[in-house]
């Protein structure tokens, strides 16, 4: 997003404008009129990356323009970002600009925070981390009240530690989650604890049913969803976000869910008993009721093999950050299922990306 974009006031025109954009597509599939979830208009985001240019014997955070010339754009200030992050930026690069251990090479800043106010920073670096560098950071690390790692070619240096721990408030109680550094959190986390509560009431009406969840990631939405099944099964095909899945189960206290290392196709080969897995060995899949499917899928959608596998169940349940690929996804699923609710949350304000929900439940003749 051009920071010249960024104008509060304008704010909830342009959410109108968006929202008028993409509807008529929903429309002309059967939804309902759908809700709506504004941002907060500035302090949104709960992460933020930046190329470190050296400029003047100083290194100053750039971003790039997409287009024209690209050219390299000096930031200052970045008021899309929650406060501690937009806070700390300018006194910490002071601080690691009087620090040739912390600015020799230095290649990129990351940023990841929360609304428990906890901040993790990343350094990368174009050189090999020494003893000078982890002394400095370690001091940086006490005057900031920051966790703080180092990243170069086949190196990484974690000082305190690779995550934070954030609480969300959805569903009408708090969960809590620990974010790992270089793993995929939602950006927005008021917006984000919206969408959770939505998922939820899509849901929570009593049946004897258990659910799937396709790309659970750490689990965002699994803990909460959980409560209104008797069991879940859950995957995700990364090793990180899968780990930080099952300790996030263990801090919230909840027991009804089994993780899989697997991908869409590999589930549905294990639950058409075509394969067995070594990673399902400890599951009976018998034992599930699998009615109700969830997916939250990258900004490409469903591939065709998904596309067709959940088209099997009852009830879909369907978060998208892409409207263009949702609407082409549910051309196809909207053929036995239809769209019980619709809902747009302005993940990404001042952008022309906005984070969908759908929930579909099969025709009946």
């Amino acid at each position: 997003m051009p920071l010249s974009d960024f104008n509060p006031a304008n704010y909830n025109e342009l959410l109108k404008e968006k929202v008028a954009r993409i509807t008529p597509e929903f429309k002309a599939l059967g939804a309902p009129e759908a809700d709506i979830f504004p941002s907060a208009p500035d302090h949104f985001r709960m992460r933020a990356e930046f190329r470190i240019q050296h400029i003047d014997g100083e290194p100053r955070y750039v971003m790039f323009r997409k287009t024209g010339d690209r050219k390299a754009v000096v930031i200052e200030h970045f008021p899309i970002a929650c406060e501690r992050i937009a806070n700390v930026m300018e006194p910490l690069r002071q601080a690691i600009a009087q620090s040739e251990a912390l600015t020799h090479r230095l290649f990129q800043v990351e940023f990841l925070s929360g609304l428990s106010g906890e901040l993790l920073v990343t350094l990368i670096y174009h050189r090999p981390l020494d003893d000078a560098w982890q002394q400095a950071a370690q001091t940086l690390m006490e005057a900031f009240s920051i966790s703080v790692i180092g990243r170069s070619r086949k190196q990484q240096l974690v000082l305190n530690k690779a995550f934070i721990t954030e609480t969300l408030h959805a569903d009408n109680r708090d969960f809590t989650f620990r974010h790992y550094e270089n793993s995929f959190t939602q950006p927005n986390a008021r917006v984000n604890e919206q969408m959770i509560s939505w998922a939820c009431k899509q849901v929570s009406g009593a049946r004897d049913d258990d659910l799937l969840e396709l790309y659970c990631g750490c689990g965002n939405f699994t803990l909460p969803l959980s409560r209104y099944f008797d069991k879940v099964l859950a995957t995700e095909v990364s090793k990180t976000a899968t780990r930080a899945a099952i300790e996030n189960c263990e801090i919230n206290a909840i027991s009804n869910i089994e993780f899989a290392r697997l991908s869409a196709e590999e589930i549905s080969q294990a639950l058409k008993k075509v394969r067995p897995f070594r990673r399902l060995a400890h599951l009976d899949l018998d034992d599930y009721k699998l009615n109700t499917v969830f997916v939250d899928p990258p900004r490409a959608g469903l591939d065709d093999f998904t596309r067709e596998f959940i088209g099997g169940f009852e009830r879909i349940l369907y978060i998208s950050c892409n409207p263009v690929t949702l609407a082409r996804d549910l051309m196809y699923l909207c053929q036995d299922h239809h769209i019980q609710s619709l809902a747009f949350f302005d993940q990404f304000p001042y952008t022309t990306h906005m984070e969908c929900g759908v929930f579909l439940e099969r025709k009946t003749l």
